[in-house]
């Protein structure tokens, strides 16, 4: 959708001038009213914290409470309010509606009204409205009104400003033509917007989101509303405005239950973090897939073929045996003098132990359970004396304790997870499940993290699915859980227990973890902290969908139970590999609820000619892509050029510094492994420059890029020419390819 046109020949600088007076003066009273609800607020929060006090020493009585809760709440609700008011100071008021009410009615004479639309809504000493909400309904022609169903509006304005200064004016006319005396300026608002230049953030699109995609950001708040389109058509920003609009909209449901936003990466989350603040919402938690699991965080990537082996459900089977063996060093056998008879209980008896109280309870939380089984299996190869006093003298026993401190301590979920780095013990836990060769790669990648120090992406998920099995780590006496409440063990009953070569490290006596402020040693630095339960949220918010692996979804879904949804994505830029997989998983973390869908299908980023270049580059693969139409020409094409073997750098750097001279905002040098080594330097041209990776760009957006090598990208990346898609789609007005000659 471009920008209206509209009649007649377009504004003189003076009458511009005019108009931009005009609307200073406006925005000239908005802010005074600002200033004035700030003291007010600041006048609240002081009085707040006057509340409550008292010279009395003693008990505090009931009345004291009460005014030390009223204190509180006053100083939490004065400060928020004052924190929103001083976060909106920058582009307050965006837009400006000039409405005819009598056009609806087919009336005369004209019912004429001015309405002005900004971040947030700030009324006069008088309580009349001074500007509007974006998110209030009274805000929506702003967004839904066309010149086929104009909603009564005459003119759509929006203000440019830069601080309380308005620095220009884009007008959108809704009727035939203009009424004599109102001035339309400019080539319309979105045409605007869509020619600035891209900077390190994302910016929002409040000012400009057309009739659509206000369709999609204030659909119902129930089930799952998902949002697909092609490259540039506005997906993620459409997603962030809709979690500020679920917030306004129902902010006791979605600030006391939480809403998450989830991204690809930390690259993708950095750019965006400043979009749902500048629209008012700052109690959003924001996520990259490396960082869900609380005590794991990684942004490492896994080789595509491990990484489809981490993702897969497959794994479940070998994590849940993993979840189920022994400690690498614990005791194969239990030996002690009880009430002075000799017990022993054998391997056999303790595998039997561990598949029955497995059966019933999850790990770190069958501490009694064990301990009754144990002793039953003791006496009943005793079987002397009095069966009360044995038992007795067993619970005390202090080689019953330590044994069980060895052989069932508790155990950190991502502590299991390095268990299988030792490609034996991965083998036998993947035995049925996966290739041999499957599983050496398997542990491979654990014993990577292990001597780095770094989990992968991909790893994030394995622990949670493990401490969804363990069960959270017990400081004290573990409580027992019902087996209704455990995760599904995958059949481990009868699994045996082999014998084990490697010592544990990093634990308490008893089994709990050592906490890790600082150490050279690797694996104690990916043991730091704790790995705590999954939490719940009122609204999951999951852009980039298209890549999540199944365990991803299934980790997503532990925190999404009772959640709604807002998905975002675009099958034809996936890089997981297995679609029909992963269907399954989103479906299983969705469950019943209703869904809506809504597609984008407007290239706002792309010039046409990039755009042109990367669809013809998929279709040639992936002939169903979802193409969306770009709107905006630059007549500049694409540049292809050959370089000779050894002249990365030389010529990457080349490309970069021509581009730097064309645009005015960032460039992204994009590449594949095998060249990132070489062409590393080039981000020390210019603090407008990036080097970054194929899977990294997901969702982000640049002035101009240099693909590097985009056949060895195809090759390196898990989705194929669908990340190399991803890559030519980020440049909004410039791009250059390198090949090898």
């Amino acid at each position: 959708m471009t920008a209206s046109d509209h009649s007649g020949d377009k504004a003189t600088s003076a009458e511009v001038a005019r108009e931009i007076a005009v609307e200073q003066a406006h925005v000239d009273l908005v802010y005074a009213e600002l200033a004035k609800a700030q003291a007010r607020a600041g006048l609240v929060e002081a009085d707040g914290l006057a509340r409550g006090r008292t010279d009395r020493t003693g008990d505090v009585r009931d009345e004291e409470l009460t005014g030390l809760f009223e204190r509180d709440a006053l100083v939490f609700n004065a400060a928020r309010r004052r924190s929103t008011l001083d976060t909106q100071y920058e582009g307050l008021v965006f837009g400006r509606l000039d409405l005819d009410h009598a056009i609806s009615r087919q009336e005369a004479p004209p019912d004429r009204e001015t309405r002005y639309i900004g971040r947030l809504g700030v009324r006069d000493d008088d309580y009349e409205p001074l500007v509007v909400d974006w998110r209030a309904p009274a805000a929506a022609a702003f967004y839904r009104a066309t010149p086929v169903e104009p909603m009564d509006v005459l003119r759509r304005r929006v203000l440019r400003c830069k601080g309380p200064d308005v620095v220009g004016v884009e007008d959108d006319l809704m009727v035939a033509e203009a009424p004599d005396d109102l001035v339309v300026v400019g080539d319309g608002a979105l045409l605007a917007a869509l020619t600035r230049s891209r900077g390190a953030r994302m910016r929002d699109i409040v000012a400009t989101i057309q009739r659509h995609q206000d369709e999609a950001i204030r659909a119902s708040a129930r089930g799952v509303t998902e949002i697909t389109g092609g490259p540039g058509t506005g997906k993620t920003v459409v997603a962030l405005h809709r979690a500020a609009y679920l917030l306004y909209s129902d902010r006791r449901r979605f600030e006391s239950g939480g809403i998450l936003v989830v991204g690809p990466s930390a690259a993708y989350t950095a750019y965006i973090e400043r979009v749902l603040p500048s629209l008012g919402e700052e109690s959003v938690t924001l996520r990259s897939l490396g960082d869900i699991v609380d005590g794991v965080t990684a942004t490492r990537l896994d080789a595509p073929e491990v990484a489809a082996v981490k993702g897969s459900t497959r794994i479940r089977r070998l994590l849940a045996r993993a979840a189920a063996d022994v400690p690498p060093g614990a005791p194969d056998q239990f030996r002690a003098f009880v009430n002075g008879k000799a017990v022993r209980v054998e391997r056999a008896a303790l595998d039997r132990i561990r598949a029955q109280v497995l059966r019933n309870h999850q790990r770190n939380l069958a501490g009694k359970a064990v301990r009754t089984a144990l002793a039953e299996a003791a006496w009943a190869g005793v079987r002397e004396g009095e069966r009360a006093e044995f038992m007795d003298r067993f619970a005390d026993h202090l080689e019953v304790e330590t044994f069980l401190e060895q052989w069932w301590p508790q155990v950190d979920p991502r502590e299991v997870l390095l268990w299988l780095a030792d490609r034996d013990r991965a083998r036998r836990h993947g035995q049925g499940v996966l290739t041999p060769a499957e599983c050496d790669a398997f542990a491979a990648s654990i014993d990577d993290a292990a001597r780095s120090g770094s989990w992968s992406v991909a790893d994030a998920a394995l622990v949670d699915d493990l401490a969804a099995r363990l069960g959270p780590v017990q400081e004290g006496p573990a409580e027992e859980r019902g087996f209704y409440e455990i995760e599904e063990l995958d059949d481990v009953s009868g699994y045996g227990v082999d014998e084990v070569r490697a010592g544990r490290q990093g634990r308490r006596p008893g089994g709990s973890p050592v906490s890790v402020t600082a150490s050279s040693d690797p694996r104690e630095r990916l043991l730091h902290g704790r790995v705590e339960g999954p939490g719940e949220y009122a609204h999951v918010l999951v852009d980039e969908a298209q890549d999540l692996s199944p365990m991803q979804w299934r980790m997503l879904g532990r925190r999404g139970r009772y959640s709604s949804w807002t998905v975002v994505g675009d099958a034809a830029q996936a890089s997981w590999p297995d679609a029909e997989e992963a269907r399954q998983a989103r479906e299983e973390a969705f469950g019943t609820q209703e869904r809506r869908m809504f597609h984008m299908d407007t290239n706002y980023r792309n010039a046409r000619e990039i755009f042109d270049y990367a669809a013809k580059v998929v279709k040639a693969q992936v002939p169903d892509a979802d193409i969306p139409q770009a709107v905006r020409e630059t007549g500049v094409e694409p540049v292809e050029l050959a370089v000779p073997s050894g002249q990365w750098l030389q010529a990457a750097t080349d490309a970069v510094e021509a581009l730097l001279a064309e645009v005015e905002g960032s460039v992204a040098l994009v590449t594949p492994a095998l060249h990132a080594q070489e062409v590393a330097g080039v981000s020390a041209v210019s603090d407008r420059v990036v080097v970054i990776d194929p899977m990294s760009t997901k969702g982000l957006e640049y002035d101009a890029t240099v693909i590097v090598d985009p056949d060895r990208i195809t090759a390196e990346s898990p989705g194929g020419v669908r990340v190399l898609y991803v890559a030519l789609t980020r440049a909004a007005h410039r791009m250059t390819v390198l090949r090898p000659a």
